[in-house]
């Protein structure tokens, strides 16, 4: 980055923006070189306002939340980074049972789920186990157990790269698996839930929490799930060629690679569809593994995985 542009930066920022930050404590991988500049926005004016400056001098830009469902790359980012922490992280109840919540991007999706659990309300409370940000889980139609946030949504803000904000209505957003089409940044959503009981709310939490510990590899760095789940019915396993249900984890299985291991970077062998950061794991080391599997996965089932986790470059 021009030393003129982090001058700009400076003066326009004051102390919400920082040079040079090491993004691999900021992300669950615990992957990534430094940052040129990494802002923290302190309310949706500057967020607004960074991305005018970005357009303004022709700099690449990136939001990062929890840094979930992400691989940064080792070099680093030669841009800036937008990090959605505290300051856009609110919550506001409304609606005759308080069941429309109008959350800040920046609040995680896990609290979220234990607090509507408590307060009653059921559509989001299986997310408890889901990484990341509200926004960033808008942003992808994050889902879990049967639960994705398009069932949710009543409207959403963004922040669009010429620093305008709008509203969109969720019945308008063209939302897919894992994805909402947006193209904008998130800022806020307002989500629509429906009253339950509460002790039942708390048992389905309970429930989720434990196959999650159980099920997955979040005792190590990881980035959550790599691929999406094919949309390809059955496949078939094992010497019996016995059809079994077809997702990102059970092809990889079948195809025997959990363990298989590039550096520091393995395939987890609780769960096949993790590749996780078995210590010193660069970005490469998690590419070189991505890439054997979809070979594999391809060549023994003539299917072809997507990526779930989004690879960034420097």
């Amino acid at each position: 980055m021009k030393e003129e542009h982090r001058k700009e930066l400076r003066e326009r920022l004051g102390d919400s923006v920082t040079f040079g930050t090491e993004l691999a404590g900021l992300t669950t991988y615990r992957i990534g070189g430094p940052a040129a500049a990494l802002v923290e926005p302190a309310d949706i004016a500057q967020l607004s306002l960074v991305l005018q400056l970005a357009a303004q001098m022709a700099l690449r830009w990136m939001v990062l939340g929890l840094g979930s469902n992400i691989l940064l790359p080792d070099g680093g980012f030669e841009g800036i980074v937008i990090r959605m922490g505290k300051a856009i992280a609110g919550v506001k109840r409304e609606g005759p049972e308080s069941h429309l919540w109008t959350v800040g991007a920046g609040f995680p999706t896990p609290l979220l789920a234990r607090r509507t659990a408590t307060a009653g309300l059921r559509g989001v409370n299986r997310l408890v186990g889901v990484p990341g940000t509200v926004g960033g889980g808008v942003f992808m139609n994050a889902g879990a157990h049967g639960q994705e946030f398009k069932d949710v949504v009543s409207w959403v803000d963004v922040v669009a790269t010429d620093g305008t904000v709008s509203r969109t209505s969720g019945k308008d957003i063209s939302w897919r698996y894992r994805s909402s089409g947006l193209d904008s940044v998130v800022v806020a959503v307002q989500l629509s839930l429906a009253p339950a009981e509460p002790g039942i709310l708390r048992r389905e939490l309970t429930e989720h929490l434990r196959w999650r510990k159980r099920g997955t590899p979040f005792d190590q760095p990881c980035c959550g799930s790599v691929f999406r789940n094919p949309e390809c019915g059955a496949v078939t396993s094992g010497a019996a060629e016995i059809p079994m249900p077809c997702t990102a984890g059970r092809l990889i299985d079948s195809a025997g690679l959990k363990g298989y291991r590039v550096g520091g970077a393995e395939v987890s062998s609780k769960h096949a569809n993790y590749i996780v950061n078995a210590g010193g794991a660069t970005a490469a080391d998690v590419r070189a593994v991505i890439d054997h599997v979809r070979d594999v996965v391809f060549e023994r089932f003539g299917i072809e995985l997507e990526l779930e986790v989004k690879i960034i470059h420097g």
